[in-house]
């Protein structure tokens, strides 16, 4: 049996991502009170690691969840660990710079509107909060749907499905439009 571990940083503003993994049985999911060694020990025993919540181009951020970090529990001195699992997901605002930059596989999301503020940084102004959040838990929704599935029906079924929500809501228009798969 696969060992799938989550790491997504206790935060409220990012629970909508929480259907993602309830699903899953005999997950492990960290949202913090480790540190970054501790979190490294259990990517390396994993098959598969799914990262989720706020973060930049150079990681996961830690939210001040998880001790002993640079301000991000997953950066550049956790790609070695994670090159080593294929199936990987990563979603968080521009997760497709690190991926991209550190030649990882998976499922990962570019700049991901989540929240007001975001969509109005992203050229969304006036965007209503009901959009957001309608875009969010469709999104989570659909992964949920199919986490255990590989990674090219997570793509394709997340894809294909977010895509119906695009001609009603700009939000999920923006993100749709910044999902990628590499294997």
């Amino acid at each position: 049996m696969e060992k799938t571990l989550v790491i997504h940083p206790s935060d409220s503003s990012t629970d909508f991502l929480k259907p993602i993994y309830s699903g899953l049985e005999n997950a492990v999911v960290l949202t913090g009170g480790l540190t970054k060694e501790e979190v490294r020990e259990a990517i390396e025993k994993s098959d598969r690691v799914i990262m989720l919540g706020h973060g930049s181009p150079f990681g996961l951020f830690s939210v001040g969840r998880f001790t002993s970090t640079n301000g991000y529990i997953i950066d550049n001195t956790m790609v070695d660990v994670l090159s080593n699992k294929p199936n990987n997901i990563y979603v968080w605002c521009h997760a497709n710079q690190f991926v991209e930059r550190h030649e990882l596989n998976g499922f990962y999301s570019g700049m991901f509107v989540s929240e007001y503020g975001e969509a109005y940084y992203c050229g969304l102004p006036n965007t209503p909060q009901t959009e957001v959040d309608e875009s969010n838990n469709y999104f989570a929704r659909l992964l949920g749907e199919v986490i255990n599935e590989p990674l090219s029906v997570i793509y394709e079924h997340v894809n294909w499905n977010y895509e119906l929500l695009t001609e009603d809501n700009p939000v999920a228009l923006y993100n749709y439009e910044r999902l990628y798969l590499a294997e």
